[in-house]
């Protein structure tokens, strides 16, 4: 009975062993396997032995993260005082370096983040914020994905989401955008006032040339006016008419 309880006790060693050995991993997923305390390999997907008491795993994800920047405080170029946000999309491509050269790669990436964005939106004044979004966020991305290759991270894409502006600073800007909208339309008439002078400059040199189509000009602005039906209209006498009447009363 002794024996028998022996070999039935290291069955069930074994088994308890066997089952305590097996890891299953997913898809995404792959384990760092170190054996007594060294790296030993990257395994998986699928399922992996790990010996108890000799061998240990560590999971990691390799699937696209998600993170959510906190908001900074990040003072511009022009010295405004801005609050601003971003999302961070990286992955995990080499899991060896992101579990062995960094304590946790995703609190690593998510500070270095945040000092990236208040370092690189620092150098650049309030407009190119607010207006170039689009080369700021590649900025962002290029420098942190140079910096997190040693841990193994590939920086994927940058989106600054909010640019929080004081109160005050909204109202500057307001008035600023409204006095640029009026120094347009200045601009614009005062064009338009020119290009209109321009042409009754060659209206006027042509009407010059031919005495005719000046009083063809003047008759065709008095129908004009005559089509009121409600004004008073008063117009001098034509100095040609003028002179012809002057020399019919001279007659004998």
């Amino acid at each position: 009975m002794i024996w028998d309880f022996g070999w039935g006790g290291a069955l069930l060693l074994l088994i308890a062993l066997a089952a305590a050995s097996i890891r299953i991993l997913r898809e995404y997923e792959r384990g760092v396997v170190f054996l007594l305390g060294r790296f030993w390999k990257v395994k998986g997907p699928g399922i992996v032995l790990v010996v108890p008491g000799i061998q240990q795993m560590v999971r990691v994800d390799l699937r696209l993260v998600v993170m959510d920047v906190p908001s900074q405080d990040v003072i511009s170029r022009d010295n405004v005082s801005v609050k601003v946000n971003a999302v961070v999309y990286f992955r995990v491509v080499d899991p060896q370096k992101a579990i062995i050269h960094v304590e946790n790669y995703f609190e690593a990436t998510s500070q270095l983040a945040q000092t990236t964005l208040r370092s690189v939106l620092g150098k650049h004044e309030l407009d190119d914020m607010l207006a170039e979004r689009e080369r700021l966020n590649v900025d962002i991305q290029q420098i942190l994905d140079t910096q997190t290759d040693s841990w193994g991270i590939k920086v994927a894409n940058v989106e600054i989401k909010h640019v929080d502006i004081d109160e005050t600073m909204v109202r500057a800007i307001a008035r600023q955008a409204e006095a640029e909208r009026e120094r347009r339309a200045k601009v614009i008439h005062a064009e338009g006032e020119q290009q209109a002078s321009e042409k009754l400059l060659e209206a006027a040199k042509v009407l010059a040339q031919a005495p005719q189509a000046m009083q063809l000009r003047y008759l065709q602005t008095l129908v004009n006016i005559a089509g009121d039906k409600t004004s008073t209209i008063v117009f001098p006498m034509p100095i040609d008419i003028m002179e012809a009447l002057k020399k019919l009363a001279d007659k004998p």
